[in-house]
């Protein structure tokens, strides 16, 4: 998910401090649901699971009353659920995983007071190559993002990181959605485009904030809605993966908020 408020907030090395609990626990939650999700488990059983550890933690969710411009309704559960190709926003519906699904979870929490937003993309059951490949990619790309998440660099290298991973592979990039700032709300500027010019953009500087997410389909980049004004697919029916990290750009360099064990 993405959406553009209009202000970029620095903050403290004390603030950052504060916000590794709220990472912590998103990665905590992403890493059970990526052991528990097995064949025949219903997507709204995986949604029950977070929203208990939520419950649990004295966490809010970032995503049941969430209503941003491009949601069809109040988004009404607290995990994305993207099954195949549906690669974004995938809202949870009575829906029992089969072998071989790919399916990427995206989970973002309030925890006191701070944010922490990630997601990741698994294969339930026997898995092809083809997405295993896909996954692999994804993963790389984000890893490259990061890396150019240094102090001096510019927004623009992280795009252009991001998107040189995707297109070594033959992968086309759609930059309607990407990664965003994150802090005291889950979605703030800037917008973290998983394509673009390097040396170009807003210069990176300590105390920023940002989720980095890209995200790809196997043989296109185009998107459609379902009609449940959530789910975004491919336009042609092929798969698609999606990982993100919340990073703190620091003097040290990226700190990565929300890796998981």
């Amino acid at each position: 998910m993405s959406e553009r408020p209009s202000m970029i907030e620095y903050y403290s090395s004390a603030e950052i401090e504060a916000m590794r609990p709220a990472g912590r626990f998103v990665a905590g939650v992403l890493a059970e649901l990526a052991r528990t999700a097995e064949v025949g488990m219903n997507l709204l059983e995986l949604d029950d699971l977070a929203a208990r550890r939520i419950k649990e933690a004295g966490a809010v969710s970032c995503y049941v009353d969430y209503h941003p411009s491009f949601g069809g309704s109040p988004f009404g559960k607290v995990l994305c659920t993207s099954v195949n190709d549906a690669v974004l926003h995938g809202l949870p519906f009575d829906y029992k995983i089969k072998d071989g699904d790919l399916v990427s979870f995206d989970f973002a929490a309030e925890v006191d007071g701070w944010v922490a937003d990630s997601a990741l993309s698994v294969v339930v059951g026997d898995a092809s190559e083809h997405d295993l490949h896909l996954i692999d990619t994804t993963t790389r790309a984000l890893e490259a993002g990061i890396a150019a998440a240094t102090v001096g660099n510019k927004l623009g290298d992280i795009g252009h990181a991001i998107a040189t991973v995707a297109r070594g592979d033959g992968l086309k990039v759609n930059t309607q959605f990407g990664g965003h700032g994150v802090g005291r709300t889950m979605h703030g500027d800037p917008h973290v485009p998983n394509d673009g010019r390097p040396g170009r953009g807003m210069k990176l500087k300590p105390g920023l904030v940002i989720a980095i997410e890209p995200w790809f389909l196997q043989t296109t980049d185009e998107i459609v809605y379902d009609p449940d004004g959530w789910t975004l697919r491919s336009a042609d029916g092929s798969r698609g993966a999606h990982m993100e990290h919340t990073v703190a750009i620091t003097e040290d360099g990226p700190i990565i908020l929300t890796a998981r064990d």
